[in-house]
């Protein structure tokens, strides 16, 4: 295209929340095209040839960055257990499902997220079609599916000993590792994920027991990089946090339970971490009304209370923390929950509101892979950006109303905000359905 016929839209009056954890200040943004032209501290600079097609009075408004979600899972459409993700998902009514999902998330001013692991292949596919503009959505990075052991990830005896089962393909040998990653490439994967921890029956160790061997993690990382792709771990426990980091990973999902050996080589790499305590959060504030488990409330209060020390010294060691929600389970369903983890950086990490902002904002475009170019409000970066009517560096938590959104705009265009219909039901066999609530045991006189 002509720069010459590029659409201009003006963002006016604004208080701007760039990104970069600096303090907001008063100007104006002009986009041209998809991309961010200048950022202004007024607009009596503007060139007079520049032909403006549009203006936004933002006056008494903050603008800021597109939020990123490092850790969502869109495939998934909020199962209420694994029982229910593994054996009753179809894959072509996940794909449309998760199109409508996926709008869900854009409307609630995330105009990023990485889905590192997907039920059979719908991450790709429905990036894919939001990148040709066949569907509305956010900018998408995907995984396919999650690699294990026949250990299993946190779904234990549920995973098989070989194949594939929701969002799992299990690998048995090296020959399965490498076979296992160059399909996904080739596929057309924008990361590899493992799951190098998980739960198994009566086990001892806090956090998750480690299901892969050093030298297992090595073979894998290797593989991808060889093929320029990046890995990322999801880690519960001091040992797969280590041997993560030994093997070459890039980028940690959760890295709870982390030793002062593996803080000291995460210093020294500097790779980003996503602790992804949304879940966490929310099921222990809402554990009554959503019948959940008391086992599990305090397995979740315990995981965020003996993991605030290690997350705060690595943050403070210059390691970045990233925003992640977890969204797309029953307890962190989609468009809802996306600004929690930001809340709880603030409560229980003790970030700033600009610092967590930054960690959702500039911080979290490595995990889309374009750190150089998304995630800030500065000239030549791509113009994804929210408007709203509240001022997040005072309260993260209005990003959670979207009542204060007034506008979302990705790649440069204005987003339509208006709701889709709600879902009529659940397609036949989606939910796990019971017999009945409880055993129908026979009385005794």
């Amino acid at each position: 295209m002509d720069k010459r016929d590029e659409k201009t839209l003006l963002i006016n009056n604004a208080k701007i929340i760039d990104g970069s954890g600096s303090e907001p200040f008063l100007g104006s943004i002009l986009i041209k095209g998809n991309k961010i032209a200048s950022v202004l501290k007024d607009t009596k600079s503007l060139s007079k040839e520049i032909k403006v097609n549009k203006t936004i009075d933002a006056k008494q408004k903050t603008v800021l960055p597109g939020l990123i979600d490092a850790h969502c899972h869109i495939s998934f459409d909020e199962p209420s257990s694994n029982d229910e993700l593994f054996f009753h998902r179809r894959e072509s009514l996940a794909a449309i499902v998760a199109g409508t999902n996926a709008l869900k998330v854009l409307q609630s001013g995330v105009t990023s997220f990485l889905d590192a692991d997907s039920i059979y292949d719908v991450g790709v596919d429905l990036r894919d079609a939001i990148e040709a503009g066949v569907i509305p959505g956010p900018r998408m990075a995907v995984g396919g599916n999650a690699l294990l052991t026949s250990v299993g990830g946190t779904a234990g005896r549920l995973i098989p000993d070989e194949g594939k089962r929701g969002y799992g393909a299990v690998v048995r040998n090296q020959d399965e590792i490498i076979l296992e990653i160059r399909r996904q490439i080739k596929l057309g994967v924008d990361w590899i994920k493992i799951h190098v921890s998980g739960l198994v029956p009566r086990q001892k160790a806090e956090g998750e027991l480690k299901a892969w061997s050093l030298e297992e993690l090595k073979i894998a990382c290797d593989t991808a990089h060889e093929l320029g792709i990046p890995v990322v771990g999801h880690c519960r426990s001091a040992d797969s946090v280590k041997d993560s980091l030994l093997a070459g990973m890039d980028m940690i999902l959760h890295a709870t339970y982390m030793d002062e050996e593996g803080l000291e080589i995460l210093v020294d790499k500097k790779i980003p971490i996503v602790p992804t305590f949304t879940f966490q959060a929310n099921l222990i504030e809402y554990a009554d009304e959503m019948g959940a488990s008391k086992d599990y409330k305090e397995i979740f209060q315990k995981e965020i209370d003996d993991n605030i020390d290690i997350l705060q010294k690595a943050y403070k060691e210059g390691v970045p923390l990233l925003c992640g929600s977890e969204s797309g389970f029953s307890v962190t369903p989609y468009g809802d929950w996306h600004y929690k983890e930001l809340e709880v950086f603030v409560k229980k990490l003790g970030l700033s509101p600009l610092q967590a902002i930054k960690s959702a904002t500039k911080d979290a475009a490595v995990s889309m892979r374009k750190d150089k170019e998304l995630g800030l409000i500065a000239e030549d970066y791509l113009a994804d950006l929210v408007i709203i009517d509240g001022d997040p560096s005072k309260d993260v938590s209005v990003l959670g109303r979207k009542d204060l959104i007034q506008n979302i705009i990705l790649d440069g265009e204005l987003v339509d905000l208006t709701p889709r219909p709600s879902r009529k039901r659940d397609p036949d066999g989606w939910r796990v359905s019971s017999y009945s609530e409880r055993i129908n045991k026979k009385k005794t006189n």
